[in-house]
């Protein structure tokens, strides 16, 4: 689970998805709806492409949750950017996601890498991976989240408004950083 001795923790949560890859690459770039798998975030930027800015915002997009940079932009195979929540004051990590595939389906990789060790960040990562990775694969194989997801996310909707002023979208411009 973690890399060699010395180097930055890099956490990988893959699974093996009965889907296509289009499927897969659509739930994981979209930036038209909600991203089920990604915590019911949407996926805000002005386009997916290497340099571009990028933000996890709330469902109304009223609120940044992650702001981050595109590194990677291979469709439909690869894609990686930065990943800093904007709750926390830790250092960025590196998110990579990878799509490889395989008979009957597709073999997802969501890997993370130069995570600060011991932060808050790695601790929510650790978890927030697999969780990830089962959801994706819950709704690419068959069009749902699981129903303990579709209550956590029908609690976030009603608990927004407690979520740090620092989360507000105006205090988070486009590429501007904080």
């Amino acid at each position: 689970m973690t890399a060699k001795e010395g180097a930055p923790p890099r956490l990988v949560s893959k699974v093996f998805i009965r889907g296509s890859v289009e499927a897969v690459w659509r739930e994981i770039t979209k930036t038209d709806s909600l991203q089920g798998a990604v915590f019911n975030a949407r996926l805000h930027t002005p386009g997916l492409r290497k340099g571009a800015p990028l933000q996890m915002r709330t469902k109304d997009g009223r609120r940044v949750l992650v702001v981050g940079e595109v590194l990677e932009w291979d469709p439909p195979r690869r894609f990686s950017h930065t990943f800093r929540f904007t709750t926390l004051d830790d250092p960025p990590c590196r998110v990579i996601y990878e799509l490889e595939p395989v008979e009957g389906g597709v073999e997802f990789t969501l890997r993370v890498e130069d995570c600060p060790p011991g932060t808050k960040t790695e601790k929510e990562m650790t978890g927030g991976a697999p969780f990830i990775t089962g959801n994706l694969r819950s709704l690419v194989e068959t069009g749902r989240l699981p129903l303990g997801t579709r209550v956590m996310y029908a609690l976030f909707g009603c608990l927004g408004f407690l979520l740090p002023k620092r989360t507000r979208a105006e205090n988070w411009p486009m590429g501007g950083g904080r």
